[in-house]
């Protein structure tokens, strides 16, 4: 299943008096950098053993919202989101890296839809049924990932293997599949995986 926790912090504003508006404070949600955001928070994460996908800055009402999406060989466990959780929110909380005003950070393992682009993408979805546009074909395949290695897969179509380099491929999507056996593959127990909307929430709903 795709895992997520909320981990919520906060921090009392300071009293403004009248008069010309303020300056941005640093950590606004004018100066805030995903990438610097990215640089300070990767090495928690691969502190446990995971690595980091995207982190992305966004809105909840009048709080900020800090996505962070992870990512490993063999999955994400609850255990593993809440302690990337926790240790991030220290982290930021220490650095004032968020600022001073309210925000909401949110860990979750990527969901079903995320694109195939990285070898690493690939290699984790060995055995899955997956659609992807090729370079030099007008359509998009279909089939099946037999194997990922340093330089490309084999992808199984309508019986044929194919070895195609990660140069050949496009963004690829992973097929949710029905009737499989749920031992094999992509099964019905990988579709459910996959397929799960129920995140789990934990961790603070207001901070300091």
């Amino acid at each position: 299943m795709r895992a997520e926790s909320g981990y919520g912090s906060s921090h009392p504003g300071r009293a403004r008096g009248a008069g010309a508006p303020a300056a941005p404070r640093p950590g606004s949600r004018h100066d805030l950098d995903p990438a610097k955001l990215e640089a300070l928070l990767e090495p928690i994460v691969r502190a446990a053993g995971l690595d980091l996908e995207s982190v992305r800055l966004g809105s909840a009402g009048r709080r900020r919202l800090l996505r962070v999406v992870v990512d490993a060989d063999g999955g994400v466990s609850l255990d593993d989101i809440a302690l990337v959780s926790r240790e991030a929110s220290v982290r930021l909380d220490d650095t004032g890296a968020m600022g001073e005003a309210p925000y909401t950070l949110e860990v979750s393992s990527p969901g079903v839809d995320r694109p195939l682009t990285q070898p690493r993408h690939w290699r984790r979805a060995v055995g899955r049924l997956v659609r992807v546009p090729l370079a030099g074909r007008p359509a998009p395949v279909e089939g099946r990932v037999i194997a990922a290695g340093d330089n490309g897969i084999i992808l199984e179509v309508d019986g044929e293997h194919l070895e195609l380099g990660y140069a050949e491929l496009g963004p690829g999507r992973v097929q949710v599949e029905f009737g499989r056996p749920a031992a094999e593959p992509g099964g019905q127990e990988a579709a459910r995986a996959g397929a799960a909307t129920g995140p789990w929430t934990g961790g603070r709903a207001d901070g300091h």
